[in-house]
């Protein structure tokens, strides 16, 4: 399934779309009334909760012209949004000038759960910085709460994939170790259409994914290039703390980003960033200068 949250009619709400990106959303506040609104309240009910929106998927009724709603973000505030750094191989090689090598631990950073963002609306050239650049990723989205999950258990933990854009404000990026500050200005997580569950998208380490920006392929890469794995990456930070129905995990972005091609092309008010990540979809955001 494909669970969205989305706007209509003056309330904002979770759904199932159905049929691809110009078909139908089926209404869960209508379809199964019984069900929570927000999601992430639906992904702690578990799997009845699951059952009764495949049910409603396969009812006739409750349906809504997806062009007729405003999607936004799968989750409007995740509890946590972490991140991991130096991810994938072609992006380590990419950064070996400036001293990069393979992690030995998984890199991890969090970004701040108000810098996210719906699909289709521009995030912000920020007022303190030009020195913006994209970031295209798979994100795992957790479905239980949980601790110490080993990474053969790790699997049943995972509600669903979307796509990240791990918007990076460089310089205020690599002034510090911890990265938080350059990766968290407001706009900068963009993430959506929606959350494919972990039963529909399959294999996570098989996927394609490929960015663009203004229709020119900056990014194209596999899953399977991860250096850590998404099974791996909740057992890892499942050692250290709880993790929770909601919670965000972006998993890395391939080679291609804007600092490092030569000389370095970073965003600016008016461009338009596209990723697709097959099996999910495509996100797609425009930029423009901060209000």
């Amino acid at each position: 399934m494909k669970l969205a949250t989305f706007s209509h009619s003056g309330s904002t709400r979770i759904g199932v779309a159905a049929g691809g990106a110009d078909e139908q959303l089926v209404d869960l506040a209508a379809a199964a009334p019984e069900l929570p609104t927000e999601m992430c309240a639906f992904l702690a009910a578990g799997e009845p909760a699951l059952e009764a929106a495949r049910a409603a998927l396969a009812s006739a009724g409750a349906r809504l012209p997806l062009a007729g709603v405003h999607l936004e973000a799968p989750i409007l505030r995740p509890p946590k949004i972490l991140a991991v750094g130096m991810n994938y191989r072609d992006h380590i090689e990419e950064a070996k000038a400036g001293g990069m090598k393979i992690p030995e631990h998984p890199v991890i950073f969090n970004k701040q759960s108000t810098s996210v963002h719906p699909p289709g609306e521009p995030f912000h050239l920020p007022r303190a910085s030009q020195l913006l650049d994209y970031e295209g990723e798979l994100a795992f989205v957790v479905g239980k709460r949980c601790r110490h999950v080993s990474r053969e258990g790790a699997e049943a933990v995972i509600a669903g994939y979307t796509i990240v854009n791990d918007v990076s404000v460089r310089d205020w990026q690599l002034r510090t170790p911890t990265f938080t500050m350059g990766k968290s200005f407001d706009t900068h997580c963009p993430m959506g259409p929606w959350i494919v569950t972990a039963d529909e998208f399959g294999d996570p380490h098989s996927h394609d994914l490929k960015t663009w920006v203004n229709g020119e392929l900056r990014q194209s890469s596999n899953t399977k290039n991860l250096v850590f794995d998404c099974f791996t990456l909740v057992e890892h930070l499942s050692t250290a703390f709880t993790l929770e129905p909601g919670d965000l995990v972006a998993t890395g972005t391939p080679g291609g980003v804007g600092i490092a091609m030569k000389p370095p092309r970073f965003l600016v008010a008016g461009d338009v960033v596209r990723i697709a990540i097959d099996g999910i979809g495509e996100l797609e955001n425009g930029v423009i200068a901060e209000p």
